[in-house]
């Protein structure tokens, strides 16, 4: 809502000017400066109210909360007036600790002697009259608790969460609408001519094809070209040929009785021969039988307009990695589901709007999920492909669906601050919530409640990532230890010399099985990613180190530098015998994990694809974000890769030579950087999902062309 304000005030402002109203805008230039709900801006009112308690100002922090009181809280039901009175409890609670902490016993006795009337008949201030006058208070148990951080951060977490729901459920005028509204018609305009230019191109398409026969064939692999003029003897050596070229003799080391037959014969290649797209691949990694009847012309014509649908085999059990997030608080209001959701319909291929012979995928239309009023640090869609779980930086949690209609089932808060994400494989219905005070949570998204919660441990209580083993028993979970600042997440990632730990707990007894090593030192682990069946396990590190697990033997296979700088990103291959990685470095690296961390590819990536994602706003306001979702995602057939863009998600093929990425697709539709994405082949089309700063996550819903 604040970014909302200051367009709105920027569009107010040019208006004045127009019209010559410069006495009308001087007086709300100064407006503005003295406005103290600066502009519903959460963080801002936060800084003032802690600009009070750093200064002992006691009276100007009772009356900005009681302008507060009056201005906003007062609108509430009153159902949440005691929600209210907890958090002023708590601030006054704060200012009292904060006099004591700076050794200014003068101020805390004024803050007794001038409250005294107003809090002498409240229970939760009885103890407290006692507190100036003993030696040492943070020692005794009855108010050691409020001097720890981690009280003081739940607390500032908490007030922040329950601003940022309230300004959202306020009912706004016309006025703060209509720049939205006119976005809102601009996209839809938008996406009305890429139809019209997709209408046009089929049109052309099948006109071309009922005026020439010969089209088809040049769309066709040759030996199914020839396949009418070749003996069953003959097709049966092409068949036979093309097997023994695509088959690759297993290395002999531990991958070979840890990877299946399936996954260690690279029976599908990365790469398909120049010009040709993943039907073609598919074409070559499965040969018709010899005596298999010629397809008629007919036929082919079907299969090249149907959706490539078909998920590859273990693609439902696999799991990306869970980056780090921003701080949730829970409170007593939720705002109403679904209440929110814009919708906005696009298509077309190319961001030129042509369909050219050789795009791999043609976007069938674009829709838009706007729940969120802040940036996007995490969107995941769970396994089915049922469910997307999102977060924002205001620690809101969405739970919605998109198939058949885009719609909320659950929101999420948290009283204490959360950091890492990740769904549950079985049942699909569960979320992992790692939180930034040694705890993880695992919530029932049907039945919007928390099952249980786990102390994962209180000398590392930042819970940086987690990844679920696609068996469903386990989870691996990375800890760190706080930061010289005290462990906040506003600036940078922590630097190498933060140490942490990796573990591994089980999801049924609730326990802690063992820790893994890491070598050379304990270092904070920023992403984490199973393979297909759980066997193996690929860690990004602070210290630039991608390190390799053995999850039968739970002990690291190898470990190699990869990155000069963190690794924020890494997953593995379709076919499981690379890994891919990105870095602070800014490279996108393909490393072969048979060979102990051969660099097989590399190319240096624009900074708007890792990071840090920089938003301009008005008056000179600039939000930076560092990564901390997933940075790219695979297709069902790992040929293609979605990565992030300052305009929205960009597709790429996968060259598997230099340079490594080849650009076929750019989704557009954002206004803002996109920070994390997510490729959902579960349901018929592929869908790829953008999220990006402005809080927008957009929905593409791609057709893979058959050639």
């Amino acid at each position: 809502m604040g970014s909302a304000v200051e367009r709105t005030d920027e569009h107010v402002r040019e208006y004045l000017i127009y019209r010559g109203f410069t006495s009308t805008m001087k007086h709300l230039d100064s407006d503005i400066k003295a406005d103290k709900e600066k502009g519903f801006r959460v963080d801002k009112i936060i800084d003032q109210l802690q600009q009070f308690i750093q200064s002992f100002d006691l009276f100007g922090l009772k009356e900005y909360w009681l302008y507060l009181d009056r201005r906003l809280f007062c609108r509430l039901e009153d159902v949440y007036r005691s929600t209210v009175n907890k958090l002023r409890t708590s601030l006054y609670r704060y200012y009292v600790i904060n006099t004591i902490q700076k050794g200014n016993l003068e101020r805390t006795q004024e803050f007794f002697q001038k409250q005294s009337m107003e809090l002498q008949g409240q229970a939760e201030w009885r103890d407290w009259f006692i507190l100036p006058f003993i030696p040492a208070p943070e020692q005794n148990p009855a108010f050691s608790p409020y001097f720890s951080r981690q009280w003081s951060d739940t607390f500032l977490v908490s007030l922040h969460n329950f601003l940022s729901v309230l300004f959202q459920c306020l009912p706004q005028p016309v006025l703060l609408s209509f720049d939205s509204e006119v976005q809102k018609m601009a996209s839809v305009t938008e996406e009305n001519e890429q139809l019209r230019q997709l209408l046009f191109a089929l049109q052309t398409e099948s006109r071309d094809q009922r005026d020439g026969d010969q089209m088809l064939h040049h769309k066709l692999p040759a030996y199914v070209q020839n396949m009418d003029r070749l003996g069953d003897t003959e097709l049966d050596l092409v068949s036979s040929q093309r097997a023994v070229g695509t088959t690759t003799t297993p290395s002999r080391n531990f991958f070979s009785t840890i990877l299946p037959q399936s996954r260690r014969t690279g029976g599908r290649p990365l790469q398909a021969a120049a010009g040709s797209s993943p039907s073609q691949a598919a074409l070559s990694r499965k040969d018709p039988p010899a005596n298999q009847p010629a397809k008629t012309k007919d036929t082919m014509v079907t299969r090249e307009v149907k959706p490539d649908s078909s998920p590859a085999p273990g693609d439902d059990a696999r799991e990306g990695e869970a980056a780090e997030v921003e701080s949730p608080a829970e409170t007593a209001i939720e705002p109403p589901d679904s209440a929110s959701s814009s919708h906005s319909r696009s298509g077309g291929g190319a961001e030129g709007g042509g369909v050219s012979a050789e795009q791999p995928f043609i976007k069938l239309s674009q829709e838009e999920y706007g729940e969120h009023h802040s940036s996007i640090m995490h969107c995941r869609v769970d396994c089915s492909g049922r469910r997307v779980a999102s977060l924002d930086v205001d620690g809101v949690i969405k739970v919605w669906s998109f198939n058949p209609i885009i719609q909320t089932k659950a929101t999420i808060m948290s009283k204490s601050p959360l950091l890492s994400l990740e769904w549950a494989t079985k049942p699909d219905r569960l979320l992992l919530l790692g939180s930034g005070v040694g705890t993880v949570r695992l919530y029932d998204t049907d039945a919007k409640k928390n099952l249980y919660e786990m102390n994962i441990d209180e000398t590392h209580p930042r819970i940086l990532s987690l990844a679920c083993s696609p068996s469903g028993s386990s989870f691996v979970c990375s800890a760190a230890a706080l930061g010289p600042s005290g462990g906040g997440e506003a600036g940078p990632r922590l630097a190498p010399p933060v140490s942490g730990q990796l573990l591994l707990w089980d999801t049924k007894t609730v326990k802690q099985q063992l820790r893994f090593s890491l070598e050379p030192e304990p270092v904070a682990i920023n992403c984490t990613a199973f393979n297909h069946n759980g066997n193996l396990l690929v860690t990004g590190a602070a210290d630039g180190v991608i390190r390799l697990f053995d999850m039968q033997r739970y002990e690291s296979a190898m470990s190699w530098s990869a990155h000069d700088g963190e690794v924020y990103s890494v997953e593995f291959s379709y076919d499981e015998n690379t890994v891919f990685s990105i870095g602070q470095d800014g490279k996108f690296i393909q490393w072969n994990i048979h060979r102990c961390g051969e660099r097989q590819s590399e190319q240096v990536v624009p900074q708007d694809a890792t990071g840090p994602f920089v938003l301009s706003g008005y008056s000179g306001y600039k939000q930076v974000q560092v990564p901390r979702g997933r940075l790219f995602a695979f297709d069902s057939e790992g040929q293609h890769v979605l990565m992030c863009s300052s305009s929205g998600g960009l597709i790429n093929r996968l060259t598997n030579g230099e340079p490594a990425l080849d650009s076929v697709l750019a989704l557009g539709g954002h206004k803002a950087p996109v920070v994390t994405v997510d490729w959902c082949s579960a349901v018929d089309c592929g869908t790829c999902l953008t999220a990006s700063m402005d809080g927008k996550i957009k929905l593409s819903t791609l057709l893979a062309q058959k050639s």
